[in-house]
């Protein structure tokens, strides 16, 4: 009898990823250059969109914690929207179902990923926030369980996951085995340069899926 399970259910720990889905960590510094090397140069007023997204966004955190739904609002849907990945070669999809089979049909993982960023049918980027009150590796499990469901194994997909505090980067790719490296953890809450960084990591992730297509 086929079992159903909720990827947030199923998958809560990084050892849960790698044992239902073989995956390897590769810390490899040029398995995941694309955080750090290369980055695009951002203009002055770039700049001055992030500082303003950046103050608005302290603002209402100085209120209190802000859910998932607020983090998408203030944050990332802007940022999104600054690195280009709102406009052409690039679609958006809100909610986006996934369904995982697991052990010849014997299992199946659902779940819906916060934001995907499509282009034509190849995956590039998973998004999955969370609310302030939880820390930013609380969602790499399920970003990881998600980026498994990107239907062009041959190529790299990336995440990124946040709780608007943090930010974190994942890249994966399925060849043979299924591997996976973290980036730093970029902390926007602290500095507006690690807003920058963000910018620039997110515009150089959008360069490189356009070069291998």
């Amino acid at each position: 009898m086929t079992q159903t399970t909720a990827i947030t259910e199923a998958i809560t720990t990084l050892l849960d990823a790698e044992n239902r889905f073989g995956f390897v960590r590769v810390e490899d510094e040029q398995f995941f250059s694309e955080w750090y090397e290369g980055l695009p140069e951002i203009t002055e007023e770039e700049k001055a969109s992030v500082d303003v997204l950046r103050r608005r966004y302290l603002y209402h955190r100085a209120g209190g914690d802000l859910l998932e739904g607020t983090v998408m609002l203030l944050l990332v849907s802007p940022i999104l929207a600054l690195t280009g990945f709102y406009d052409p070669p690039f679609r958006i999809k809100a909610e986006s179902s996934v369904e995982l089979i697991l052990n010849d049909g014997e299992e199946i993982l659902r779940g819906r990923i916060d934001v995907l960023v499509l282009q034509d049918q190849f995956w590039v980027m998973v998004l999955e926030s969370k609310k302030t009150t939880l820390s930013v590796w609380s969602a790499v499990p399920q970003a990881l369980a998600y980026l498994m469901a990107n239907p062009n194994l041959h190529k790299p997909v990336f995440g990124m996951v946040t709780n608007g505090d943090d930010i974190l980067f994942v890249k994966v790719t399925q060849i043979n085995t299924p591997q996976y490296d973290l980036s730093r953890v970029f902390a926007p809450f602290a500095s507006t340069r690690e807003l920058y960084s963000v910018l620039q990591i997110l515009k150089r992730i959008g360069q490189v899926i356009s070069s291998v297509l």
